[in-house]
């Protein structure tokens, strides 16, 4: 199933003990609509704040309920900040989050004098002037298989750090400015500090280089803040051989 979540509400994707959740808030959901306990498991966690345009979760069910008409039912028991889009039966070994193979994500600026009042939760706002070719010329150097030690937060548990990146793009169009990533997976973090950066090079703040500097460096303290993440949405969760 594919779920679109403003995550202006939640404590992020994961269940939580005092705090209500995507996961929480979507499952309790389904156990409305089914009468059954169900443990769904979405293509990677989200942090607070995050949201998200085509979240890929599975979950076993024994509903009478065909994959396509499975959003329409659910939709009644969702609160209106999260929405099924589209689902359909997939063979039992299907798992959204280890057979991902790709994810596109997607961070937004608002580089206007004055923060938006609609959006102010969908957009990071920036009042002083971004250098878009800087910005841009920064961001190619991160396409390619490289080490993304610099660009993660204390405490992530993965195995390595290396991460393969096939799209880091800026883009401009009046006072919006987006960036958007494509990668085989992503370092706690990763992308929020990646714009942080970016953001500190527009503001001539840094250099350029400074973004090669971090990567070959594999130094935190070389890259630059983190970014708040209300800007970020999760866009796309690739697979080989299923698309919603």
């Amino acid at each position: 199933m594919e779920l679109e979540y403003d995550g202006t509400g939640y404590a992020g994707w994961q269940r939580q003990e005092r705090c209500m959740s995507v996961q929480q808030a979507v499952e309790e959901a389904i156990e409305r609509l089914t009468g059954q306990k169900t443990v769904i498991h979405a293509s990677g966690r989200t942090d607070s704040s995050v949201h998200a345009l085509g979240q890929v979760i599975h979950f076993d069910t024994d509903a009478r309920i065909s994959g396509e008409k499975f959003p329409v039912a659910l939709n009644s028991f969702l609160p209106k900040d999260i929405r099924a889009l589209n689902a359909e039966e997939v063979r039992s070994e299907f798992h959204a989050r280890y057979h991902a193979k790709a994810k596109m994500y997607r961070y937004t600026i608002d580089n206007a004098r004055h923060a938006s009042a609609l959006y102010r939760n969908f957009q990071m706002h920036v009042h002083k002037p971004l250098c878009i070719e800087a910005m841009q010329e920064a961001s190619d150097m991160l396409i390619g298989t490289h080490d993304f030690a610099a660009f993660q937060s204390t405490g992530s548990m993965k195995r390595t750090t290396i991460r393969t990146i096939t799209m880091s793009e800026i883009k401009k169009e009046g006072r919006i400015i987006t960036y958007t990533t494509v990668g085989n997976g992503y370092l706690y973090n990763m992308v929020r500090i990646i714009v942080g950066t970016l953001i500190e090079i527009g503001l001539k703040q840094r250099t350029v280089k400074s973004m090669q500097d971090a990567l070959i460096s594999k130094n935190r303290l070389l890259a630059g803040s983190t970014a708040p993440p209300h800007g970020l949405a999760l866009i796309k969760v690739y697979y080989d051989d299923f698309s919603l």
